[in-house]
């Protein structure tokens, strides 16, 4: 991708995210980008995060990734609405619809799609693919943080 991560363009201050911050020495690093009006993450999961099912990721990492990429979405489609850099966004709602077995050592495609951008509010829907089966849906409500002055 040409342009930066929405994770990369986050504040030093906003960065330590598990999932999503690029200063997390042990985290994801999951980046986000635009992919015409929708948004798109790409990541394998080891198999260190294998669930109750040899060979499958467990729900929470599942829910992670809807988390982290929902928020990162929010975050850019404000700035962009807003012609403003990216600021940071924290989940007041998280909701998951688990549809299929999400196989490990597989590149997973998270995709999001902002729903509404009301105010701080920003909701979103996801998607979570592998290899072209739909394994997970996901909806979440992101609030803009306050600046501080």
């Amino acid at each position: 991708m040409s342009e930066p991560a929405f994770q990369d363009q986050y504040p030093d201050d906003y960065a330590h995210c598990y999932g999503c911050g690029r200063l997390h020495a042990e985290g994801h690093h999951l980046k986000s980008y635009w992919d015409g009006e929708e948004t798109v993450c790409r990541y394998t999961p080891d198999p260190k995060y294998t669930g109750g099912f040899p060979g499958f990721l467990y729900g929470g990492m599942i829910a992670s990734l809807i988390d982290c990429h929902g928020a990162g979405t929010a975050a850019a489609a404000k700035a962009r609405q807003d012609g403003k850099p990216i600021s940071r966004f924290v989940t007041a709602s998280l909701k998951v619809d688990y549809l299929a077995p999400t196989p490990i050592n597989t590149e997973l495609e998270i995709r999001g799609k902002v729903v509404e951008i009301k105010g701080r509010k920003v909701i979103v829907d996801l998607v979570v693919f592998a290899a072209g089966t739909t394994c997970a849906t996901g909806t979440v409500v992101m609030v803009q943080l306050k600046e501080q002055n």
